[in-house]
């Protein structure tokens, strides 16, 4: 099913408000019956057999939900590309494990049509296999929010969304001014990505964290935190990592008469985390997220290409494929020129303006906050 995709430079000087009212009617008539593609200025040859675009993520394994919403939204803005070039997503299923991700790294560098990355998806393999794509000068596009990542100096590495240093701050500033929570509990699951956030929400909330533990994702019965959690009264509790374990904890929590406010963070936000921890647990958790609510009409076109509606990261991937499928039309076919194009981009995708600094973080900064309601996961607004 077509999608309609805005090009960036053709449109610049609309303005993001008004560019996205129009991606959204085109988008909305698409569905009916069509709307045209704005015509692109090919500026240099395609290759013979046309480029790739690789997408780098956990496609498979407990929490490859999160992968998976970002490569749908890559795809839905490629079936719909009608431009210059052939363009197809090759996959790259790292399952989440940075040990593995090395070595499928290497395959995607050694592939020579791969002009670019969507990915990776996790921050973990984020940092492993950034100096072989930062070598092999292959430019990526990542939701991996761990906030050391832009201060390697890759210059292929480009980040779409809020780091974890601005939701963690966020995250606390909202248990600390909006919950009020004067005794906070800050639990991880160790990872790159859950410690990581849980450091800033400790280190913003100093005196107000009276517990902090890990969990070892691996494992199944979390009764050492639970019981630490029993023993105490705190107003919140602050979980680092992912959905599954994030549900599971939850339940045990509450299984265990553990009633303070359980916020989480962007890795949390899926239905993922009401199945593991069972609606009436999940009832109330609060999440943030550099993700915007989606846009309806997106919303509309995402479900009918996938049968299920959009979730974490799939508007982002949508807006990822789409800057780099600008880039090809503006005669970016190789890796040098596609990373030349993304350092200069400023593009109005639907999710929000795209403009990388110096150090690959994308201008806008805003956090999201997300409630647990009726079994749904629900947005409630901006943090701040």
């Amino acid at each position: 099913m077509p999608v309609f995709r805005l090009h960036s430079a053709q449109y610049r000087d609309w303005g993001p408000i008004r560019v996205r009212t129009v991606a959204l009617i085109c988008l909305v008539a698409l569905l009916v019956q069509g709307c045209g593609q704005p015509e692109r200025g090919a500026t240099g040859d395609c290759p013979a057999g046309g480029v790739a675009i690789g997408f780098f993520g956990a496609l498979t394994g407990d929490n490859a939900q999160l992968a998976i919403n970002f490569r749908n939204g890559a795809e839905l803005a490629v079936d719909a590309y009608r431009g210059r070039c052939a363009v197809e997503i090759v996959p790259f299923d790292s399952q989440g494990d940075p040990a593995q991700a090395p070595a499928l790294a290497a395959r995607a560098v050694r592939d020579e049509r791969v002009v670019a990355l969507i990915g990776p998806t996790y921050s973990g393999e984020m940092r492993v296999t950034g100096p072989l794509f930062q070598e092999a000068g292959l430019p990526l596009v990542t939701v991996a929010t761990n906030a050391a990542l832009s201060r390697n100096g890759w210059q292929v590495f480009h980040r779409i969304v809020a780091n974890d240093a601005v939701q963690g701050q966020a995250a606390a500033a909202y248990l600390a001014r909006t919950l009020r929570a004067e005794r906070v509990a800050v639990v991880h699951d160790s990872s790159d990505y859950g410690l990581g956030i849980a450091e800033i929400v400790s280190s913003e909330l100093g005196g107000s964290v009276f517990f902090a533990d890990a969990i070892d994702p691996d494992a199944l019965d979390y009764s050492s935190t639970v019981n630490g959690l029993r023993g105490i009264a705190v107003d919140a509790i602050f979980y680092g990592g992912y959905y599954a374990e994030a549900g599971r904890l939850l339940k045990q929590l509450r299984d265990a008469g553990v009633t303070a406010t359980f916020v989480s963070d962007d890795a949390a936000k899926d239905p993922g985390l009401i199945e593991a921890a069972g609606q009436p647990a999940a009832e109330g958790a609060l999440v943030t997220c550099p993700c915007a609510p989606a846009e309806q009409a997106f919303m509309v076109a995402y479900t009918q290409a996938f049968g299920e509606a959009p979730g974490t990261f799939s508007a982002e991937g949508y807006d990822a494929a789409n800057v780099l499928l600008a880039a090809i039309d503006a005669g970016s076919t190789g890796r040098e020129s596609v990373s030349r194009f993304l350092d200069g981009v400023d593009h109005a995708g639907i999710t929000k303006r795209i403009a990388f600094d110096a150090q690959g973080e994308v201008a806008d900064q805003r956090i999201f906050l997300y409630e647990v309601r009726g079994g749904e996961i629900i947005p409630v607004g901006p943090t701040g």
